[in-house]
């Protein structure tokens, strides 16, 4: 439930659009963070309703700068692609539907705790925790839907993937040698969602793919003509 109180007549109340926290504990999860959002941003760019973003304050409580918190990664559906300094729940009249958390050694308990019990009592339908070390949450990756007013625990797939029905996406943690990485893919379709850093070797391979493709026929084309074809 979404609180409103009227302002005071003549009284103009200021929402700032930073608490002075930084984006991340560290690069790991300053990475993290903003390649997601990236990712997030690039899969709804050409829908008009959807609005993905990170790292902003959320006030839900107007008249109430105090009630206020700052998720890692959303996406609120059903609001226009704007820019916003903030986001005022009531004005926006829905709170996100997809909220996920790079959980850190600073942060994980009240990521797991005030945090999530208010996103549920805001009504967020999807609550997400990551921990991109692997030190603080078991597993790394976790998933709750909300449901009858609370969170439940999102069964994992086989392969450890965690399904988001707000997104349709298939969200699962790639292993590297010294930290974890969050995918993403299309639960439809299967096509994987290529952060930043993916997209330079992805285009490489697709050009290697390229050229092989026009040797072959070129390879083709030449045997074809040696037998007098």
């Amino acid at each position: 439930m979404i609180a409103r109180a009227a302002d005071p007549r003549n009284h103009v109340v200021d929402y700032p659009a930073s608490d002075g926290e930084p984006v991340g504990e560290t690069e790991v999860h300053v990475e993290e963070i903003l390649s997601l959002i990236g990712v997030l941003k690039l899969r709804y760019r050409d829908v008009s309703d959807v609005y993905a973003g990170g790292n902003m304050l959320f006030y839900y409580e107007e008249g109430n700068p105090a009630a206020r918190f700052s998720p890692d990664v959303f996406v609120a559906l059903g609001v226009p692609k704007r820019l916003r300094r903030v986001y005022k729940i009531w004005e926006e009249r829905r709170a996100p539907a997809f909220v996920l958390e790079v959980s850190s050694r600073g942060t994980w308990l009240e990521d797991a705790g005030n945090k999530k019990a208010l996103c549920a009592r805001l009504g967020v339908q999807e609550y997400f925790l990551f921990d991109p070390e692997g030190d603080y949450l078991e597993p790394p990756l976790q998933g709750h839907r909300l449901e009858a007013g609370d969170y439940g625990r999102i069964a994992a797939q086989p392969d450890g993937a965690v399904r988001s029905e707000a997104l349709g996406l298939l969200l699962s943690v790639v292993r590297l040698p010294d930290r974890l990485r969050l995918r993403c893919t299309d639960a439809k379709t299967g096509e994987r969602l290529l952060r930043y850093d993916e997209e330079p070797d992805a285009r490489r391979d697709a050009e290697e793919r390229a050229k092989a493709a026009e040797a072959e026929v070129e390879r083709l084309r030449r045997l074809l003509a040696s037998r007098g074809g």
